[in-house]
């Protein structure tokens, strides 16, 4: 079985890497001069001096996939994040390739288009081989073979959202054998484990030699068995993995730092803390909403003309909302409503038939035309393109005393739009929902995420159900 000889396995999966590298390479020379050409002419280099340059491309390459982690464990990995990892090495192999080729050496006779195919062409077959060998592992799993057979120490809302998510997912190939605990009695069933006894029975299972994995999964109440059972696990050479009970204190996933030599965990991890992506998502902020601006002027003066037509008072509704670090600003909206005293504005939401918003205020309302003065919000600062929806200081003070780690919402800046709009989570919609996603967006921020995000807004953002 693979499990058992997983060294040979790896070292095999290198040396394919490897093999796969060096054929990329070589047919990207043939694609070059014998299909977009015909045959090598006067001043090509020969397919040796090429291969050449293997000696030094692959071992850069293998050791590239190492520090890019594609070749960790991928049992429970996404399939897209090893694809991911095989596009990081390539992209950075080939610059350095280019840097050292074209640069550095001055070796300029080697095609510039042989390295554009080359990049091309072993992302395309490397990242078909790990899909086609992920996929193939993945159906052994789910049939009984491959299996890797693990016993947790501890039981605990973490061992069961663990063996929950074992048994939901038999393509990453675990089998939970039982649960020891002091405190739970032996022969009781959670989804088919079983409680087998006690910790002290680690000694005694442990020499068998019959397990590949110790999840140690105690409950809060009991971690000062941690260290013991540690001890003994790592006497016995298993190898051991800590899932902590702490969901219900870190309800996310944290992040370790080094201070020192001491390990600190962090709450949360906030990409957008990091002032590189600060600075990255502003610029676009920036570019995108003079772009806007340009852009929606005409439908801008327009719904500025209707508006004032409609109803007396200003074209422009101004609304004290919470922003980045809970600080208040204004936010700009083309008034859609008549005109309200500031005490009944502040507290109020709008309802189905509301008889203070105006014949033009229902269209704006339910196109989301009357938010595009918050371009300019977000040329300020107060605002960004993406982000979660800010919300006014009474209901804020409101909703952080009701709704779990609504306020993890205001460490970043509030946007335009957001993950949770852009699935339907507008208007009169589910508070703690909408949370959900923004606390989502926020985790996991990316500069692709905000552009997929804007391209959804386009084609399912703008049309709003839930406004009133």
């Amino acid at each position: 079985m693979i499990k058992d000889n997983q060294k040979v396995f790896n070292r095999l999966l290198v040396l394919l890497d490897a093999v796969l590298t060096a054929a990329s390479f070589i047919l990207s020379y043939f694609i070059k001069f014998y299909i977009f050409e015909n045959g090598p002419g006067a001043g090509v280099l020969p397919l040796m001096d090429y291969v050449r340059l293997l000696v030094f491309i692959v071992p850069g390459y293998l050791l590239l996939y190492y520090r890019c982690n594609v070749y960790s464990p991928k049992r429970t990995v996404r399939k897209r994040f090893e694809i991911y990892g095989i596009v990081q090495a390539n992209t950075i192999g080939i610059a350095a390739l280019i840097i050292i080729l074209y640069m550095i050496i001055k070796q300029i006779d080697y095609s510039r288009s042989v390295m554009v195919l080359f990049y091309m062409v072993n992302i395309f077959l490397t990242s078909a081989f790990r899909v086609v060998l992920r996929d193939g592992l993945r159906s052994m799993r789910s049939k009984g073979y491959n299996l890797k057979h693990i016993l947790l120490v501890g039981y605990s809302r973490a061992a069961e959202e663990y063996i929950t998510r074992i048994l939901d997912n038999p393509q990453w190939g675990y089998v939970v054998c039982g649960v020891l605990d002091d405190h739970i009695p032996a022969g009781t069933l959670y989804k088919g484990v079983k409680v087998l006894g006690t910790i002290g029975n680690l000694e005694i299972i442990l020499p068998e030699n019959k397990l590949d994995e110790i999840a140690i999964t105690l409950s809060l109440q009991d971690y000062d068995l941690l260290e013991s059972t540690v001890d003994i696990c790592e006497k016995s050479g298993v190898h051991t993995k800590f899932i902590p009970d702490y969901n219900s204190l870190i309800p996310t996933r944290p992040y370790t730092e080094d201070l020192l030599g001491l390990p600190v965990i962090n709450i949360r991890y906030v990409p957008l803390t990091n002032t590189g992506n600060m600075f990255v998502k502003r610029i676009v902020d920036i570019v995108g909403s003079l772009f806007g601006i340009i852009l929606t002027s005409p439908i801008m003066l327009v719904s500025a003309i209707l508006v004032k037509c409609s109803s007396p008072g200003p074209v422009i509704f101004k609304q004290e909302r919470v922003g980045l670090h809970n600080k208040p600003f204004y936010m700009y909206k083309f008034r859609s409503m008549e005109i309200q005293t500031a005490s009944e504005e502040k507290k109020a939401w709008t309802v189905k038939d509301d008889p203070r918003v105006t014949n033009i205020g229902k269209v704006l309302r339910r196109t989301s035309l009357d938010e595009l003065p918050q371009l300019f919000n977000i040329l300020k600062g107060d605002m960004s393109l993406v982000g979660p929806r800010p919300e006014r200081p009474f209901f804020v003070e409101k909703f952080k005393e009701e709704i779990p780690r609504y306020m993890v919402k205001h460490q970043v800046r509030p946007g335009l739009t957001g993950w949770a709009q852009v699935n339907g989570l507008r208007g009169d919609s589910s508070i703690r929902k909408r949370i959900e996603y923004d606390i989502y967006y926020i985790e996991n921020w990316t500069l692709g995420f905000d552009i997929k995000i804007i391209f959804m807004t386009f084609f399912t953002g703008f049309i709003n159900k839930n406004a009133y």
